[in-house]
């Protein structure tokens, strides 16, 4: 059996989450393990599933309502113990300034453009790999 990798999407479109799975496929890279998806649609079920343990990347959708994912990517830094790496979807490139802010490890902008989802996503894998190890 080969090992997974649990990425957590939060979106409150469910076009967006689909966006990420398509990019990312199955295996975002031929080095990283394969990945299972968690879909969340709400602030609260991020802090849920990441209370539960287990997610290996966050990637979130910084134009999200009510809370968009920059918002709660800051606050999973300051309240999750060994919060996992976050990849931040962001609007515009302009908005690259709140993605630091907010203390993401990786952003890219929306739509999702594959090549560069997939890129991004399997370097956060890697990294967390290694983190790991």
């Amino acid at each position: 059996m080969q090992p997974t990798a649990t990425v957590l999407v939060y979106s409150d479109d469910s076009n967006t989450r689909e966006q990420v799975r398509l990019a990312a496929g199955r295996r975002p890279a031929p080095d990283v393990p394969l990945v299972e998806f968690v879909e969340c649609a709400t602030p609260e079920a991020v802090l849920r599933e990441l209370d539960k343990g287990g997610i290996d990347v966050c990637v979130l959708d910084g134009e999200a309502v009510p809370m968009g994912g920059m918002g709660v990517c800051r606050q999973i830094k300051d309240e999750v113990f060994d919060c996992p790496p976050v990849l931040l979807l962001m609007g515009r490139p302009q908005d690259a300034w709140l993605a630091t802010w907010s203390r993401a490890d990786a952003a890219v902008t929306l739509p999702v453009d594959p090549a560069e989802f997939a890129s991004a996503l399997a370097s956060l894998l890697r990294r967390k790999r290694l983190l790991s190890a």
